[in-house]
């Protein structure tokens, strides 16, 4: 299976053009998004491109093959906009080995981890800095943000490709962090 992750888009139009591209040419089954979608927030300056609206407009002919999270930044009135449901806190894809638990962050985290077994991924954004390790037994992920980086790191997404996880530039597509997640 190939899935796309993108975090913390916080109403960016021309990153969500971009991450909508470059999922077209992906052949991902699935996109991913780990929570703050529309709003960009009370923390953060506004990103490029603000057009929350028409973000909602791009995203939704995506709707079937969107799997999506709440982040902090997410309210029912965004939900209102979306064709695809973004109110849970935590989603689960099970692949053949691995159980990928998907949250924004804001929940749970690395500091606040949920029952997980050994071999399971944290898959997370709301920090906005990529991650891609291994901690003890689990694994952790964190593809960075589309559309506000921070910690010097570029804009950015992940990718699963076989048993691949990997951070990716959003623009000029240089791996940033990457770990295999073992059988």
């Amino acid at each position: 299976m190939k899935l796309m992750f993108a975090s913390d888009i916080h109403g960016s139009l021309p990153a969500t053009e971009r991450v909508l591209s470059l999922f077209e040419k992906s052949s991902a089954q699935w996109l991913i998004i780990l929570g703050d979608v529309l709003n960009h927030g009370p923390r953060n300056a506004l990103p490029e491109g603000y057009d929350p609206a028409r973000v909602a407009e791009k995203l939704n002919p995506y709707a079937s093959r969107i799997i999506a999270v709440r982040g902090n930044c997410d309210s029912e009135v965004d939900q209102m906009l979306l064709h695809f449901p973004i109110t849970a806190p935590w989603q689960q894809v099970l692949l053949e080995q691995h159980r990928l638990f998907l949250t924004h962050g804001h929940l749970f985290s690395p500091d606040n981890l949920p029952a997980l077994a050994a071999g399971d991924v944290l898959v997370y954004g709301h920090t906005h800095i990529p991650v891609a390790e291994k901690r003890g037994e689990i694994y952790h992920f964190n593809p960075g943000s589309v559309s506000i980086p921070k910690g010097g790191y570029p804009a950015s997404y992940g990718m699963l490709e076989g048993n691949t996880l990997s951070v990716i530039a959003l623009n000029d597509q240089q791996v940033i962090a990457q770990v295999a997640i073992n059988p």
